[in-house]
């Protein structure tokens, strides 16, 4: 390991997923020595080629539910690793669980032997379908734990509980993000979100698939805008759970129209069955978000989606 001594040494679970690379790259350019752990169970070496031979970089192929070793000094742990889209959890049921469990079991005894910072990459999920609108960081959520969605819902809110003993119990500089949809380049074509599902249906000249009446809501952040917000709250002192995500509503209906006229396309939009315990609603409440960070999403809509319709474009 060449690594520069006045680097900041982060360690990024999870680092080759959709998030995870976005967050190396953003570390990479905050000046840190980045080690990227990864089993490809989701993730993809695609998503970080571009650093081969950086000098900053190095990558581990490992399972964070086995006993992380890292020889040298560490200053970060981003506990990013975790299965997150519904079509990836619903057929890795158990690994989704045990890495929210005994991954971020590992990754936590990992930052307290280091003496490093630790950042839980948690989810909106964590609020199930919530009755509460929009959701701030005091709702304790909707959560079917024997549901479909379960696995996802309580792995990660273990992982939130977990992290907050850490806290407390070993005084530990713990944070935690809940995470709300983000989309923009490197989501994977097929992994079941909207997002790529859309824009991929509208290229291939697919009907749009809608799920129930397209009145659920999400509310969709740019990637490098969610990723700022992490990165502001990791250098923060805040050690409880906060909001990152973008307040602007949309049902998915306008999603699928707002594709349509992006994307020309023989697409037609089809309604089928709703999930079961697809959320109604989603929206973050980021008053917190803004008063202790200092952070807002700055890119439209327009702009993010335009983007990651150019980067979808040039994969299929």
């Amino acid at each position: 390991m060449t690594q520069h001594s006045a680097s900041p040494i982060s360690v990024v679970t999870g680092g080759a997923g959709f998030l995870g690379s976005h967050l190396t790259d953003r570390l990479l350019a905050e000046g840190h020595y980045v080690i990227v752990i990864d089993n490809f169970i989701t993730g993809s070496p695609h998503n970080l080629q571009h650093l081969a031979g950086h000098e900053r970089f190095q990558f581990i192929r490992q399972d964070v539910t086995e006993y992380i070793f890292v020889p040298s000094h560490v200053d970060y742990v981003w506990h990013f690793a975790s299965p997150a889209s519904p079509i990836d959890y619903l057929e890795l049921p158990i690994p989704t669980l045990k890495v929210g469990s005994l991954g971020t079991h590992n990754a936590l005894g990992l930052a307290r032997e280091k003496k490093a910072a630790f950042l839980l990459a948690s989810t909106s999920e964590t609020y199930g379908d919530p009755l509460v609108h929009p959701q701030t960081e005091d709702y304790w959520g909707n959560v079917n734990p024997v549901g479909p969605r379960g696995v996802y819902d309580e792995a990660k809110r273990f992982a939130e509980a977990i992290t907050m003993a850490y806290h407390t119990f070993h005084n530990m500089d713990t944070k935690i993000v809940r995470i709300f949809n983000t989309y923009g380049p490197r989501m994977r074509l097929r992994d079941g979100r909207v997002v790529p599902a859309f824009i991929n249906q509208a290229l291939t000249n697919a009907p749009l698939t809608i799920f129930g009446d397209g009145s659920q809501t999400r509310s969709f952040c740019y990637v490098s805008d969610l990723i700022d917000g992490i990165y502001r709250l990791m250098m923060s002192h805040y050690h409880k759970p906060v909001n990152i995500g973008n307040p602007c509503e949309m049902t998915i209906k306008e999603f699928g129209e707002a594709i349509l006229k992006l994307i020309p396309t023989q697409s037609t939009i089809e309604f089928k069955k709703l999930p079961v315990d697809d959320p109604k609603v989603r929206q973050p409440d980021i008053t917190l978000a803004k008063k202790i960070l200092s952070w807002e999403p700055v890119v439209h809509f327009d702009e993010g989606i335009k983007k990651t319709i150019d980067y979808f474009r040039s994969k299929i």
